[in-house]
């Protein structure tokens, strides 16, 4: 009776359709970067990365599988098998934003650094062979600016040489890119000084913020709010594109472009 009873679930089982992951191949966007589009826990907010926020301005249908993690260059992400994971997830026609700088350029922990002109470019180049190699489709992200200017007021590029080694891939390979960096520093030079303040991490002890209790200044990482500002410019890059996903980029991103935090990394 025991094995009749087995059999009956186990056929059940098998005619039961599997749970949707809310995607067909094609509809995932994978995303390999740092920590200014990681994902973070409650307990962290208000500190958001870009990626957390990426399908607020996509249709339902899009997955966005984000294996962004803090400190990592593009040297790092491999050794530590990150990059392999993704792969192994990745299925035709699927798509990868492909966003590294900040800790390539960092040559005071000489084991995330990647010179610009070698490692950086190479690893690259491998990342954007596997992901074609698998039938996906790589998009180059240039780094995101910080909230840094110069003396003239000028929003500054921090991360010039390794944007122009993504630019001069794109070209060269003919990869799809957003300008992240172009479109970010243009975003916080708008903004100026001051308001910029309150798209990076700038809170006192007074705001109680639950990840940062003693508070924080930080112009590296985002709040909530820019986070949401940042996936707009990620999101409005890709629709651009005119890639087979960029036509599940929503026209209209209200989540994206709120002027006032919400308080949770929700859409809505």
């Amino acid at each position: 009776m025991r094995i009749v009873t087995k059999a009956a679930a186990a056929l059940a089982l098998l005619a039961t359709p599997l749970p949707a992951l809310a995607t067909q191949p094609g509809d995932t966007i994978l995303i390999a970067s740092d920590s200014t589009a990681a994902n973070y826990k409650k307990g962290n907010y208000p500190q958001t990365g870009w990626g957390m926020m990426l399908g607020c301005g996509l249709s339902p249908e899009v997955r966005v599988s984000n294996h962004a993690m803090g400190g990592r260059s593009t040297r790092t992400f491999i050794e530590e098998g990150r990059w392999t994971k993704l792969m192994s997830e990745l299925m035709p026609g699927d798509t990868v934003l492909i966003q590294f700088g900040h800790n390539d350029a960092y040559r005071a922990k000489p084991q995330r650094w990647a010179p610009a002109q070698t490692d950086y470019r190479n690893n690259l180049l491998r990342f954007i062979w596997d992901v074609r190699g698998a039938g996906g489709t790589p998009v180059l992200v240039t780094p995101v600016t910080r909230r840094s200017f110069g003396a003239d007021g000028k929003a500054k590029a921090d991360f010039a040489e390794y944007s122009a080694v993504m630019r001069e891939l794109a070209a060269s390979a003919h990869v799809p890119i957003i300008d992240l960096e172009a479109l970010s520093r243009a975003w916080v030079d708008r903004a100026g000084p001051d308001k910029a303040k309150t798209y990076f991490l700038h809170y006192k002890a007074e705001d109680k913020m639950p990840g940062f209790p003693k508070g924080i200044d930080d112009d590296t990482h985002f709040s909530e709010l820019g986070a949401r500002n940042v996936a707009d410019l990620v999101a409005g890059g890709l629709k651009a594109l005119n890639l087979p996903i960029s036509a599940k980029v929503l026209a209209s991103r209200p989540a994206l472009n709120r002027t006032t935090p919400l308080g949770r990394t929700e859409c809505q």
